[in-house]
């Protein structure tokens, strides 16, 4: 009777420990069955000729097996997940368009069709020559909570790095004359180092067709049906500083007069972000 009872429990045990997997559970307690027979007819034969300390003992040690064999739990469960791949001006942090450039907006869509990207273009210059595009580009939030930039950096494919960036918030002023302008990179080093953060995004609405400046006031972002990006070019309201959902970001060339004129000139901007 002893026996049986030991084996039901063991039975409960491993139904327990694999109740997600009957087949397993089968498996575990045909094999405990054995162990525990074999091991309980051995503690029996010993049990008859020990004394009253050593059956205690034994006892005990039984029951820190059997709690040792009942700590462990298995479970199995899930989680899913989604996320889209979308065009850069209708992502969470998306880029948009504004100033132009020779033939067109300087931002430009590349690739679009497929797995679109953003590509800005500059056209051709001389060497000794400096051209300067006061809102390149803009840096929008839509994710609902602020964004911290923290830097940007340049790194340079071929040709050697002449740029200047700063990013601002009066899209029609150089950000040189732009009293809340952060100058972040300058040619091939950084020109912000500070541990603090360069700018803070405000939250967004989650709606891509607009931007805010004050909290309140949405700003169109209307499409580019020639370059395939969102752009603003409304100077109604400036980006500020932790309260804009916005930011642009001005780009200088400043080509020297012994510039290095071995083809094209190209390279990545890495932009970098932290949530608050």
């Amino acid at each position: 009777m002893f026996i049986k009872k030991i084996i039901f429990f063991v039975k409960n045990l491993a139904y327990k420990k694999h109740e997600y997997s009957p087949a397993y559970a089968g498996f575990t307690i045909c094999l405990y069955k054995r162990i525990y027979i074999c091991f309980l007819i051995g503690i029996w034969d010993a049990w008859m000729g020990m004394n009253i300390d050593r059956r205690l003992t034994i006892l005990g040690v039984m029951l820190i097996v059997l709690s040792m064999t009942m700590a462990t739990q298995y479970a199995t469960t899930k989680v899913s997940y989604t996320y889209s791949i979308v065009h850069p001006s209708n992502a969470d942090i998306r880029f948009i368009g504004s100033d132009n450039g020779s033939d067109g907006r300087v931002l430009r869509a590349i690739n679009n069709g497929t797995v679109a990207t953003v590509q800005l273009y500059f056209g051709n210059w001389s060497a000794n020559s400096n051209k300067t595009y006061t809102a390149a580009f803009g840096i929008v939030n839509e994710e609902t909570m602020t964004v911290n930039i923290t830097h940007i950096n340049v790194s340079t494919t071929t040709g050697f790095s002449y740029m200047q960036i700063w990013i601002h918030g009066n899209r029609s002023v150089n950000a040189v004359d732009d009293a809340s302008s952060v100058f972040i990179w300058n040619n091939a080093s950084l020109g912000y180092t500070s541990s603090s953060c360069a700018w803070t995004l405000a939250a967004g609405n989650q709606n891509t067709s607009n931007m805010c400046a004050d909290g309140i006031t949405q700003l169109n972002t209307p499409w580019d049906t020639t370059h395939e990006v969102r752009y603003s070019v409304n100077d109604a309201n400036y980006s500020k500083n932790a309260t804009s959902d916005f930011v642009w970001v001005q780009i200088s060339i400043d080509i020297p007069a012994d510039a290095d004129m071995s083809g094209t000139h190209d390279g990545t901007i890495w932009i970098h972000f932290k949530a608050s």
